[in-house]
């Protein structure tokens, strides 16, 4: 492989803005993995947001490359699969398997797409200097007519358009809007973009913690909510507190702990307790060697988080402590707090339908 820009490259990154900024290029903030393609000839490489190759996980997108992209070119985008008219993270992180005839297999039974949003280089041209008004243009030219899986993000300038499509995208699995200067060259691995993000909160069960890396604190605290069965499902974390408040934290929750016998989530260590219930410590071929163990806690505190979004029963993201709840009981934390979001066919972003 011989490119003007060649992998492992990082991506432009964009940081956390409470409202959309005006005078911008504005896009969905898509729900999958980012990648960005690099092609020369039939050489392929799809590289992760850390420089890792995808590559051998997504073969139906190998061949989607060579079949709709130029020829040789880098082109920054996101993967994603979609199910039921709307993105699945879920499904899409099943693709990531050890077994090449598993990676086989899910190929065909939940095939990814290939979402493009900015060309790094066409031909011999690396485009990282120019303006991002001017790599949109040459994006859009240079995928003129490409078909499914592979997908031009639609864009705008228009900033009430953009407030719309944060509004109605959400249904579809979009998780907000980026916003992008227009005189903005590419800086690999620099949040020099914006992006605007649904929050919201939810009353929820503090169940255990898991100790922090560096020493006797908490590192993050385990969520639950009740489901309509009233039985306790881990729905996410909460994390990202000052070192101080860890230590805080867990002189607060001492008086809670107890044997995880004794505890609704007794049984994590057992993996067929994962396929009915979501548990803590549930095995993550993405956690690799790290220490999934926790400290178990009488569900006895509620806490409010604020939260993007859910992806199915979870969490989608980490959560962000706003208070404790001493006026809540554990058992009014269900799902049934959460809002529903409208639907909203995914093949309309596209303007497929």
């Amino acid at each position: 492989m011989d490119l003007p820009v060649m992998p492992p490259i990082l991506p432009m990154l964009a940081k956390s803005v409470a409202r959309i900024p005006p005078g911008m290029s504005y896009e969905a903030k898509w729900d999958g993995f980012r990648a960005i393609v690099h092609r020369d000839g039939d050489e392929v490489v799809i590289g992760s947001r850390n420089g890792k190759p995808l590559t051998r996980y997504f073969p139906e997108l190998v061949d989607a490359v060579r079949a709709e992209l130029p020829e040789r070119c880098v082109v920054d985008g996101e993967i994603v699969v979609a199910h039921e008219g709307r993105l699945d993270f879920d499904r899409l992180t099943e693709r990531i398997h050890p077994a090449a005839s598993r990676v086989a297999t899910l190929a065909e039974r939940t095939p990814a797409s290939f979402v493009a949003f900015d060309l790094l280089a066409k031909g011999d041209a690396s485009l990282l200097p120019m303006a991002q008004s001017l790599r949109r243009e040459a994006l859009e030219a240079a995928l003129t007519g490409v078909r499914a899986p592979v997908h031009i993000a639609p864009a705008t300038t228009d900033i009430a358009l953009a407030g719309d499509w944060f509004d109605r995208y959400e249904g579809a699995g979009l998780d907000g809007i980026v916003a992008k200067p227009l005189d903005l060259p590419y800086r690999p691995d620099v949040r020099a973009m914006y992006k605007i993000k649904h929050e919201r909160t939810a009353d929820v069960v503090v169940a255990g913690y898991r100790p922090h890396k560096s020493g006797p604190v908490v590192g993050s605290l385990l969520l639950g909510l009740y489901d309509g069965s009233g039985v306790l499902q881990h729905v996410g974390v909460c994390a990202a507190f000052p070192m101080k408040r860890r230590a805080e934290l867990m002189e607060e929750l001492e008086p809670l702990r107890i044997d995880p016998a004794d505890h609704p989530w007794a049984a994590w260590g057992e993996a067929s307790a994962h396929e009915s219930a979501r548990l803590p410590g549930a095995p993550s071929r993405w956690s690799g060697k790290k220490d999934l163990s926790w400290v178990a806690l009488r569900p006895e505190r509620v806490c409010e988080v604020a939260y993007d979004h859910m992806e199915g029963t979870r969490l989608r993201h980490t959560a962000q402590w706003r208070r404790w709840r001493p006026d809540k009981e554990p058992r009014d934390c269900t799902y049934a707090q959460l809002a529903e979001v409208v639907g909203y066919d995914l093949a309309q972003v596209f303007g497929e339908a």
